[in-house]
C-alpha cells in the first residue's frame, strides 16, 4: 500500500525534476541570447566603423570642393559685376565673416563697395515703432513718395534706401545732402551704424541675413520689417538679393520668410552664403538680377538649383 510518505517523495522529486529543467533551460537559452547579442554588437560595430569612414570621406571632400571654390571664385566672378557698385546690409545676428568674404568677392567682380550698413536690434523692437514712422516721415525726400498703405517699415525702407541706392549709373559713388541726412538721422537714433561709404548710392545691395531664425513671439514681425527694406532696396537701385546659411532657411529664418512672401519674386536669395561656392552663386544672383531675373539659390527647398542656369555670360552686366 502506497503511503503518505511516498506521495510526498514524489511530489518533491517532481518539484525537483522542474526545478532543474527550468535551470537548465535558461541556462541554454541565456547563453544562446548572449550569443545573438554579441553577433549584433560585432554587425552593428563593424556598420558604425564603415559609417564612420564614409563621413570622414565625405568631410574631405566637401572640404576639396570649398578649397576648390574659394581658389577659383575671383577668377570665375572676374568683370561680371564691372562698372557696378555694391552696398551690403547686415542684419541683427548676422554673420561678419560672410559679409567680409562676400564683399571681398565683390570686388573681384569689378564692382566697388561703397560700404555697409548694420541694423542694430533697437530698429526692430516693438515699442520703437511709433520713432521709426516718425523718423520715416521728418526724414523723407520730396520726390520720394510712399506707396498707398504702406506700413511703418515700409517707409523706413524707402527712405533708407533713397539714401544707398540708385538707377541711374550717372547717380551711383555720390553722396549729397539729403543721404548724409537721412544716416545721420538714423545713427543717431541708435536704429544703425554704418562703415565705408554707403551713402555713396549703389546699384545693387547684398543683405545678409541672421544666421539663427528669430524664435520670439515678435520674429515674424522683424522678418516682415526686414523683407520691407530688402524690397525697397531692390526698387531703389538694380537688384537685390538676401544671403544667408542654411539655418535662415528653417521656420523662423528670414529666407525661409522671404521664399513665402511676395517680395521672392523681385528679390533673389541665396542660402549657403557662408561657403566659397555660395559666395560665387550670390554673385551670378545680383548678375541677373540686373538683367530682371530672379531666383532662389542653395540647397533649401523649392530652390531653383545651386546657382542660377544657365550661367549669365562672364562680363555680362546687364
Amino acid at each position: 500500500m502506497i503511503d503518505f510518505r511516498y506521495h510526498l517523495v514524489s511530489i518533491v522529486a517532481i518539484f525537483l525534476s522542474l526545478a532543474l529543467g527550468i535551470i537548465l533551460g535558461s541556462t541554454t537559452l541565456s547563453q544562446s541570447v548572449t550569443k545573438g547579442l554579441q553577433r549584433q554588437t560585432a554587425a552593428l560595430a563593424k556598420s558604425n566603423e564603415e559609417h564612420r569612414r564614409a563621413e570622414d570621406r565625405l568631410r574631405t571632400q566637401v572640404e576639396g570642393d570649398e578649397n576648390f571654390a574659394r581658389t577659383l571664385a575671383p577668377q570665375i566672378v572676374a568683370d561680371r559685376l564691372k562698372g557696378q557698385s555694391v552696398v551690403f546690409v547686415e542684419t541683427p545676428g548676422a554673420s561678419n565673416s560672410s559679409i567680409e568674404q562676400l564683399s571681398g568677392l565683390a570686388k573681384n567682380s569689378g564692382a566697388t563697395v561703397t560700404g555697409r550698413v548694420t541694423i542694430q536690434k533697437k530698429f526692430l523692437d516693438d515699442d520703437q515703432a511709433s520713432t521709426v514712422d516718425e523718423l520715416a516721415a521728418q526724414l523723407k525726400p520730396g520726390e520720394l513718395a510712399f506707396p498707398s498703405g504702406a506700413g511703418t517699415y515700409d517707409k523706413a525702407g524707402a527712405v533708407l534706401a533713397s539714401a544707398l541706392m540708385t538707377r541711374d549709373g550717372a547717380n551711383a559713388g555720390r553722396e549729397d545732402a539729403a543721404t548724409a541726412s537721412i544716416l545721420g538721422g538714423f545713427r543717431q537714433a541708435g536704429y544703425v551704424t554704418t562703415s565705408g561709404k554707403p551713402g555713396q548710392h549703389a546699384t545693387l545691395a547684398v543683405v545678409i541675413a541672421p544666421s539663427s531664425p528669430y524664435v520670439s513671439e515678435s520674429g515674424d514681425t522683424d522678418n516682415k520689417a526686414l523683407l520691407s527694406l530688402a524690397a525697397a532696396l531692390d526698387g531703389a537701385g538694380r537688384g537685390t538679393v538676401v544671403g544667408g546659411p542654411t539655418t535662415s532657411t528653417q521656420e523662423g529664418g528670414l529666407l525661409a520668410a522671404l521664399r513665402d512672401s511676395d517680395t521672392d519674386k523681385t528679390v533673389s536669395s541665396q542660402d549657403t552664403v557662408d561657403t566659397a561656392s555660395g559666395q560665387v552663386a550670390a554673385i551670378l544672383a545680383l548678375q541677373n538680377e540686373m538683367s530682371g531675373k530672379t531666383g532662389r539659390y542653395g540647397t533649401g527647398s523649392g530652390v531653383n538649383g545651386y546657382l542660377p542656369s544657365p550661367v549669365p555670360a562672364a562680363g555680362g552686366n546687364g
